[in-house]
């Protein structure tokens, strides 16, 4: 309803506001009490046009003090719960806003109000969050942007890290590949524990072959800079040296081992050369002194560097064929000296040729028939034997080696004539001691017949 009177040129004062019994006015009666005038009598024309153009929305309110008047001034008369806005009473509780305007929107969007707990269809959008104490909770099942969950490795202790170090360098002799063994550190929590990884792998390599030491010596280079840095290989060293009187006890070369990894590693770059410096006169111990000793040696030897590529010695299947025919050459006659056949085969195995063992059958033969003598063929039966019994020279190595030597018999008998009739020796002695079986001892003894000759003085007569 509006409350101004259409007549703009009328004065406010005569304009009267129509009320409605308790809304605005109090009735005593009949007689009406009127609220006082909206506008001061004053005011122009313009401020009544510039007030009409804004629609209040409310001039009156609903419920006056009890004197049911307002000051012409637009102050507040004093009733309680009422302030006076733009000369309008309003209540302090009323919904409606108290600047005198609004578009007739609900309060918050429809949101607010007594009981209601937002927007219709609010619920779709909001998060869902449970309560802790809600049956269903679930923590493992939330998957809010603050959590954040990451799998802990639990660091490894030293008994922890030698138990599973251990398959995995004696896995790598198997297939020597240093990625692999890389991958499977991965696993593991080392710690500030890093320098047990080479501290182990020189334990392991002391108790094995000259070329697991090698293949050692290539994995802790490979690793350098990935897991291990040169503070650590020092570290490594440092506890190797200290653990050598543990070390000779099942190992009485690892002094001289020791120190051939120093040199090494000091080739391959993975240790300084001042770390040799820096125990120069500070050592008490005189293993350790034999190991610095022996690193010094190697790397103060004209061309080191380059002869420390080789420190462990050349694998087996590298080596040229000369150099293995030589090495089993001189193996055999250090045996028919010291008539030592443990020696003889801790040698034959540091070759690592397992393949090429019948070349030490071929050598024994040949040896002992061009010693033609008793004492010897013996000895060579006896190594053989000991060799066969040990399996350290398989039976097809053995038959392999006996071939070579009857394929080879023409030539041998430019040096030695009477070779064919020593063979039949060597094999019925053989054939005794079980290490051919009697086919082979028939093609010894048919070697002497097909080695028939004809002598000038003998009138053409054939002669065995």
């Amino acid at each position: 309803m509006d409350l101004y009177s259409e007549v703009v040129g009328a004065p406010i004062d005569d304009v009267e506001a129509p009320v409605e019994k308790g809304e605005g006015a109090e009735t005593n009666g009949n007689s009406t009490q009127v609220a006082s005038s909206v506008m001061p009598a004053s005011a122009s024309v313009d401020e009544r046009l510039t007030r009409r153009a804004k629609r209040p929305s409310k001039y009156l309110t609903k419920h006056l003090n009890k004197e049911g008047s307002s000051s012409p001034n637009g102050q507040n008369s004093g009733g309680e719960g009422s302030s006076l806005v733009n000369g309008v009473r309003t209540v302090k509780n009323l919904r409606r806003p108290r600047n005198g305007y609004g578009r007739g929107l609900p309060k918050k969007g429809g949101a607010g109000g007594k009981g209601v707990w937002g927007k219709p269809g609010i619920e779709l959008d909001a998060p869902e969050v449970m309560d802790e104490k809600d049956p269903n909770y679930d923590s493992d099942s939330l998957d809010n942007g603050d959590v954040r969950i990451e799998t802990i490795v639990p660091q490894l202790t030293h008994a922890e890290i030698n138990k599973h170090l251990e398959p995995i360098i004696l896995e790598y002799y198997s297939h020597g590949d240093t990625k692999e063994v890389a991958l499977a550190l991965e696993d593991y929590n080392f710690g500030e524990n890093r320098y047990l990884i080479a501290v182990v792998a020189i334990e392991l390599a002391m108790d094995h072959k000259p070329s697991n030491r090698e293949m050692t010596s290539v994995l802790l280079s490979d690793l350098y800079q990935h897991y291990l840095t040169e503070r650590e290989m020092e570290k490594a060293l440092d506890q190797l040296l200290r653990n050598l009187p543990d070390l000779v006890l099942d190992t009485p070369d690892a002094p001289i081992i020791l120190g051939n990894y120093i040199a090494r590693s000091v080739a391959d770059d993975t240790l300084a050369p001042r770390f040799l410096q820096n125990y120069q006169g500070k050592v008490e111990c005189d293993l350790a002194k034999q190991a610095l000793a022996r690193a010094d040696v190697l790397l103060s030897m004209k061309h080191g560097m380059t002869r420390l590529d080789n420190v462990w010695g050349v694998g087996g299947g590298l080596r040229p064929v000369t150099s293995l025919v030589r090495s089993m050459g001189l193996l055999l006659q250090e045996y028919l000296i010291s008539d030592d056949t443990k020696e003889a085969a801790r040698c034959l195995q540091e070759l690592e040729v397992p393949h090429f063992h019948h070349e030490l059958v071929y050598e024994s033969f040949v040896m002992a028939l061009e010693a033609n003598n008793e004492e010897t063929e013996n000895s060579v039966v006896k190594l053989l034997k000991s060799f066969y019994s040990s399996t350290i020279v398989t039976p097809d190595q053995m038959k392999n080696g006996i071939y070579r030597v009857l394929d080879d018999l023409d030539d041998i008998c430019l040096d030695v004539p009477n070779a064919a009739m020593y063979l039949e020796r060597l094999g019925g002695k053989c054939k005794i001691a079980g290490l051919i079986d009697e086919a082979m001892l028939q093609k010894c003894n048919a070697a002497r017949g097909r080695k028939r000759f004809v002598s000038e003085g003998d009138g053409g007569r054939f002669k065995d």
